[in-house]
């Protein structure tokens, strides 16, 4: 799964890596710790232009009557995703990227919860597949993402069963519609030697935690 990540960029550097207009209201960066409910930074397309525009990490499907109506979505799974009535439409109609320097997992032992880090082995940025859906109701209009995962595979299964799905600049114009259909291929798990990972402080484990230091190695 993917529940917390980080991003180090600035705005107008993650906007030339996607060729993409970026909004005015772009989340400050770097952060070391984004949360569920956070603005996060995305990536749509709409007639082949790009945007990068921030959106509420937290899918609400249109029928919830307020933004925590129901479960918190932050997550969707790329094997039932297209028969979820909540993600169904999303998953044809409104496909997103989400830019990422790296992403926490979390394994326990006993009853203690230990952080990892994970980035990609090649130190290139990650780019995680998402789905979008606008919502609107008395707490306002805004839009919201989920992160689409997969099963893990090779080294991720050391930490967890799920992983995000993570896309490569030749998929982006697939997944965003810009390139026709066929963006259901994409969804597989990444290669087997994609992420390295290494054991972080139980700071990252409070959401108010911050700062770079989240992100150094400890003893695992």
């Amino acid at each position: 799964m993917c529940g917390r990540f980080i991003i180090t960029p600035p705005g107008p550097a993650i906007a030339e890596i996607f060729d993409a207009a970026p909004s005015n209201d772009l989340p400050p960066t770097p952060n070391y710790n984004v949360c569920p409910t956070d603005s996060i930074h995305t990536v749509t397309s709409e007639a082949g232009a790009r945007r990068l525009r921030p959106m509420r990490w937290g899918f609400v499907p249109h029928w919830y009557k307020a933004p925590d109506g129901g479960p918190l979505l932050i997550n969707a799974r790329s094997e039932t995703m297209a028969e979820k009535p909540a993600f169904r439409s999303a998953c044809r109609e409104r496909r997103c990227l989400v830019p990422a320097s790296g992403f926490y997992e979390w394994t326990k032992e006993g009853e203690a919860r230990l952080p990892w880090f994970i980035r990609r082995a090649d130190d290139a940025p990650l780019v995680f597949a998402a789905i979008w859906q606008g919502w609107e109701g008395e707490a306002g209009a805004f839009d919201t993402v989920a992160i689409v995962t997969t099963a893990a595979a090779g080294e991720m299964t050391e930490l967890h069963s799920r992983a995000p799905l993570v896309l490569g600049p030749e998929d982006w114009a697939l997944w965003l519609g810009e390139a026709g259909h066929g963006a259901a291929r994409l969804m597989r798990p990444a290669p087997e030697g994609t992420f390295i990972f290494h054991r972080v402080d139980p700071a990252v484990n409070s959401n108010r935690a911050e700062g770079p230091s989240l992100i150094e190695p400890i003893a695992a």
